[in-house]
């Protein structure tokens, strides 16, 4: 019999196996070492249980005892503050607005192409140049510091981490002028966490990865 997510006492996350947006929600719970059920469904087929917390059967979804959060921008922003060690988000507020400003660009510009990408069909080489080319023009904010537009580790991180995660099985290929997104990702990559968010569907992506530190 499975228990009903407002009864439970720990933290439930409903995920896909394979969405970014679930990914980017894991990764924020692995940076922060919480405890939680995980509940992995598919996108297009939410459960009766779900649609109970959240009309809209929309993943993320997070339970927290009689609390319903979606809105992958609402969770990651309340786990940040729910559990605040490590933070995820600059103190000042202008820090702040560039790294929401940076979210937003990143879920408008990149994440489009890879839906493309991951449909199939005739547009996907092109969906590749594209992103290819938002990830090029990006390539000083990855030099500029260790982190993505911060010198620690951010909430904009848990999003850009399994965009670059990705790339080789999604077709896409930086090349040489992609090195400094290569290296950032593989900071990411052995960073406290990262392999624990990871579901079996997105460990296969790189079925060879060694999370071993160098």
């Amino acid at each position: 019999m499975v228990q009903h997510a407002r009864s439970r006492t720990a933290l439930t996350l409903y995920t896909s196996a394979d969405d970014i947006h679930s990914h980017r929600t894991r990764l924020v719970l692995a940076a922060k070492g919480v405890a939680y059920d995980r509940i992995i469904l598919k996108a297009d087929q939410p459960t009766t249980d779900l649609l109970e917390l959240n009309p809209y059967g929309t993943l993320p979804t997070l339970v927290d005892r009689d609390l319903t959060v979606y809105d992958t921008a609402v969770v990651v922003e309340y786990l940040d503050e729910r559990y605040p060690h490590p933070p995820l988000m600059p103190i000042d507020p202008l820090s702040r607005a560039r790294l929401r400003l940076a979210t937003w660009r990143i879920e408008n510009d990149w994440l489009p192409e890879i839906e493309t990408i991951v449909e199939g069909g005739r547009d996907v080489a092109a969906a590749r140049r594209r992103l290819r080319e938002h990830l090029l023009v990006s390539v000083e904010l990855f030099k500029a510091s260790r982190f993505f537009l911060n010198p620690e580790m951010s909430l904009i991180d848990c999003l850009v981490a399994p965009v670059v995660w990705r790339l080789p099985y999604l077709g896409v290929d930086l090349g040489k002028d992609g090195k400094p997104i290569v290296d950032y990702g593989e900071r990411l990559f052995h960073s406290q966490g990262f392999a624990r968010s990871l579901t079996a569907e997105e460990r296969a992506m790189r079925p060879d990865y060694d999370f071993t530190p160098g």
